[in-house]
C-alpha cells in the first residue's frame, strides 16, 4: 500500500462479509449522514458485501437530500437481507445454464439494482466497486469513468450492469466464484504497465470477490484521498487445535492462513499510517471493542453482544428483523465512536440507536 502523498479528499472504504457486512455498513452510512460527513465524501471504495451497500447507496444518492436514507437506501437493503440468495443460486445454478454467480447477479438485479448500469452512478462521489481478477491476480475496478485492470487495460465509460459489477465483487470463493464477464466487444485503451493487454485477457474477465485481493477495499481509496474512513465487517479465521490432515481440507486451511495474513497486514498498515500521520481518518471494525475508543458517552455496545454479531456467517442468507436492526445499530455505534475519537472530536454524541428497541442485544 503506497504512502505517497495523495490529493486532499475523503474516502469511505467498505469491507466484505456478506449480509453481515452489508447491514453493518448501513449503520455506518446512517451515522455519517447524520454527522454531515456523508456529503463530504469524494470516493467510496468497496468489496464484496460492502459493494452491495455501496451500489445501493450510489443509486440512492440523488434522492437522499430530499428523502433521507431510509426509503431509498435502508429499506431496499433490508428487503434483500430478508431473502436467501446464495443457497438458491447454488441450486438453480446447478440445474440451469447459468453459473452460480450469474444467479446471484440476477437476484441483485431483481431486488436492488434493476437495469441500472455503471453510467447511472453519480459523478461525485466516485464509487469504485472492486473485484479480483483471477487471470491477472490484481484488482479489477468498476466505476463510472472507467473499468480497469492495470495489467490488462482500461475501458472508458463502461455500460456494464451495476448488478454484474456487484456480483463480481461479491463472488465469494469457492461457491460463488468465479464471475465471468464477456468484454470481447469492448474498446480497450492501452496504458503503461499493460503487460497482459492482449488475447483472452481482453475478451473474457474471470473475476472473484474483491476481498480476495483487498479485503478492506482500501487500495483505490488510499492512493486518492488523504482522509480515509475504514469500515471493516470482515470475518476472522478461527483457531483450530487439530487441523485436518487430508490434502483437500488441509489445503483449504493453509489458504485461510494466507488470507488471514493479508487481512492483518492491510489493517496494520492502515492503523500505523494513521498513527504516523501519513493519513487522516479512522478504522473501526465489527470485532472492535467500543471501550477501546475511550469515549465516556459512546453508545452502549457490550463486547459480548457485538462479538456475537461479528461471528454471524459470511453468507447471503436471510436474517430476521431483530438481527438486521442490531447489525445496523452496531455499525452506527462503531462509526460514531471512531469518528468522534479520531476524526471529528467536536461532533455531538447521538441521542440513541437508529432502532432503539433492538439495541445491540445478544443473539
Amino acid at each position: 500500500m503506497s504512502t505517497d502523498e495523495p490529493v486532499d479528499g475523503v474516502a469511505l472504504c467498505l469491507s466484505g462479509g456478506g449480509y453481515r457486512a452489508m447491514l453493518f455498513h448501513v449503520g455506518v452510512v446512517w451515522r455519517l449522514q447524520e454527522a454531515g460527513w456523508l456529503q463530504r465524501l469524494d470516493r467510496v471504495s468497496s468489496v464484496s458485501g460492502g459493494s452491495i451497500a455501496a451500489g445501493a447507496l450510489a443509486l440512492a444518492w440523488p434522492r437522499i437530500a430530499a428523502e433521507g436514507l431510509e426509503a431509498p437506501f435502508v429499506a431496499p437493503l433490508r428487503g434483500l437481507a430478508s431473502r436467501t440468495v446464495d443457497a438458491s443460486s447454488v441450486i438453480v445454478g446447478a440445474l440451469t445454464p447459468d453459473t452460480i454467480s450469474e444467479r446471484v447477479a440476477k437476484a441483485y438485479r431483481k431486488h436492488l439494482f434493476g437495469d441500472a448500469t455503471l453510467q447511472d452512478l453519480p459523478d461525485h462521489p466516485r464509487f469504485v466497486i472492486n473485484a479480483t481478477s483471477v487471470q491477472s491476480g490484481v484488482l479489477c475496478r468498476f466505476s463510472k469513468p472507467y473499468m480497469a485492470d492495470y495489467r490488462v487495460g482500461r475501458i472508458q465509460s463502461p455500460a456494464f450492469a451495476l448488478a454484474d459489477a456487484v456480483g463480481a465483487s461479491s463472488a465469494f470463493p469457492p461457491v460463488l466464484s468465479p464471475f465471468e464477464l464477456d468484454v470481447s466487444d469492448e474498446t480497450w485503451l492501452d496504458e503503461a504497465g499493460n503487460d497482459l493487454g492482449h488475447g483472452e485477457y481482453r475478451e473474457r474477465l474471470v473475476l472473484s470477490d474483491g476481498g480476495v485481493y483487498d479485503n478492506l477495499g482500501l487500495e483505490t481509496a488510499w492512493k486518492a484521498c488523504r482522509t480515509v474512513l475504514v469500515s471493516d465487517a470482515g470475518g476472522q479465521m478461527a483457531p483450530e487445535p487439530d487441523p485436518d490432515h487430508d490434502w483437500a481440507r488441509h489445503l483449504f486451511r493453509v489458504l485461510s492462513v494466507i488470507d488471514n495474513q493479508v487481512r492483518a497486514l492491510r489493517k496494520r498498515q492502515c492503523v500505523q499510517a494513521f498513527i504516523a500521520g501519513d493519513r487522516l481518518g479512522a478504522y473501526w471494525g465489527i470485532r472492535t471493542d467500543i471501550a477501546d475508543f475511550a469515549l465516556p458517552d459512546a453508545l452502549p455496545a457490550p463486547y459480548a453482544a457485538t462479538f456475537a454479531l461479528a461471528t454471524l456467517p459470511t453468507r447471503l442468507a436471510r436474517l430476521d428483523d431483530v438481527v438486521q436492526e442490531r447489525l445496523i445499530n452496531w455499525g452506527y455505534a462503531a462509526c460514531d465512536a471512531g469518528m468522534r475519537a479520531h476524526v471529528d472530536p467536536a461532533l455531538p454524541a447521538p441521542g440513541g440507536f437508529p432502532y432503539p428497541a433492538a439495541g445491540i442485544g445478544e443473539l
